[in-house]
């Protein structure tokens, strides 16, 4: 978008410097991106981004200053799902934004979802300086947030993550982590944080404790998780794990699994803001509540509440669709209205548009800090990459920028 940068991009791309990319982020990452890389980062007006990390902070703190709403988001936690001894706050907030033009024409960010869970905090930053590497850019752009250097980034996810505890003792959980896409990040955070990437399935379980095992066979203490389990999925395999989540662990979470219910879609119809998209629970609408859905049914999105990647969403639900959600679920749905978002990032394939993830970390008796962003590039319905697999000029992208006198701060 910023000029001349856009066009001499794509005047100097070679195919060559694209696969040069793929093959260092490999190397970079110690492992394999099984997901598109686009062929191009997106360069953004400084203020434009400001303007977007304003509203994911306002989001936040106007949800989180809500006594109604966060009473509302514990009891909307699944029983089984209930973790003991909740943090005040989430110490990861995900926020994704599209972009629309307002009345007199000026790019404004509207609201597709959020959700206080951990995204690519540590690939990320790894894959917007390889784009400034590979395509030998202007290494005055920026990619971070709030004045952070790479050693003051990496200090605050210190903070975060580790906490006071020795990294030996400190785990990032998940399923199969192997198998993830999500891979490359989790070897990043090995690489900068010493941290250990453990199958949540393979814990052990001795009265109050969790321990994993080490290369050598020998057990191990869990003082802290940083947790990447997502709860749709161990519903979907059906897994059972070693220990239940309402059992009253001596462990710390990083983040405590009840915010993934907490703040997320459930969110969307409580916010109060001009970035916010109307939107209902289907019970209510079922119910004739109030709300500020179009009538034109046509520019409707049906939306599970508790799933990622785009699974289960409905564009232009018909009635028939809303009536096959039995009628003990219709409180895990949400009806939004679609926004309908510009493609403003010129490629050779034509204009692209961007769907950007504002990433915040909050390190416990720290304050809620905007770290990078994480932009998805796509031409269809859907913006995830699973969804732009046949598409060229899409998939995962950075945000980068020339900063101006001010850092970008919440």
């Amino acid at each position: 978008m910023i000029e001349p940068l856009r066009s001499d991009f794509n005047a100097r791309f070679t195919p060559g410097k694209y696969a040069e990319l793929k093959r260092l982020m490999d190397q970079r990452t110690n492992s394999h991106i099984d997901f598109r890389l686009c062929e191009t980062p997106c360069f953004f007006a400084p203020e434009l981004l400001q303007s977007i990390v304003t509203a994911g902070a306002e989001l936040t703190h106007q949800i989180l200053g809500n006594p109604a709403y966060l009473a509302a988001s514990l009891d909307a936690i699944p029983a089984v799902y209930r973790v003991p001894n909740d943090d005040a706050h989430p110490h990861f907030m995900t926020v994704d934004f599209g972009l629309v033009r307002d009345a007199s024409g000026k790019l404004v960010p509207k609201l597709v979802e959020l959700q206080a869970f951990p995204s690519l905090f540590g690939y990320q930053p790894v894959f917007s300086q390889a784009y400034i590497d590979t395509y030998q850019l202007d290494p005055a752009l920026q990619f971070r947030f709030s004045g952070l250097s790479d050693d003051g980034y990496w200090s605050i996810l210190r903070d975060t993550i580790v906490g006071h505890h020795a990294p030996e003792n400190v785990v990032l959980a998940e399923i199969d982590p192997e198998s993830q896409k999500t891979l490359p990040d989790f070897r990043v955070y090995e690489q900068r944080l010493g941290v250990r990437t453990v199958n949540v399935a393979h814990l052990v379980k001795q009265g109050r404790q969790l321990l994993y095992r080490d290369p050598s066979g020998k057990l191990v203490p869990i003082q802290r998780i940083f947790n990447r389990v997502i709860v749709d999925e161990l519903v979907r395999k059906k897994m059972k794990l070693p220990f239940d989540y309402r059992d009253d662990l001596d462990v710390e979470w990083a983040g405590h699994p009840n915010w993934y219910f907490r703040i997320s879609k459930f969110s969307i119809p409580y916010l109060d803001h001009a970035a916010v998209p109307p939107a209902i629970f289907l019970s209510d609408w079922y119910a004739g509540r109030s709300h500020n859905l179009p009538e034109d049914r046509s520019q409707w999105i049906l939306k599970p509440l508790y799933s990622f990647a785009g699974k289960g969403i409905l564009f232009a639900p018909t009635q028939a669709d809303l009536d096959g959600v039995p009628f003990a679920h219709r409180n895990d749905y949400l009806l939004q209205q679609r926004v309908h978002f510009e493609h403003v990032i010129q490629t050779p394939e034509g204009p692209t548009q961007p769907e950007i993830r504002i990433l915040y970390a909050w390190p416990d008796g720290g304050r809620l800090t905007a770290m990078t962003s994480l932009i998805r590039m796509g031409r269809g319905l859907m913006m995830g990459v699973d969804h732009n697999r046949d598409k060229t000029w899409v998939g995962g992208s950075a945000g980068l920028y020339l900063q101006g006198n001010h850092p970008l701060v919440t």
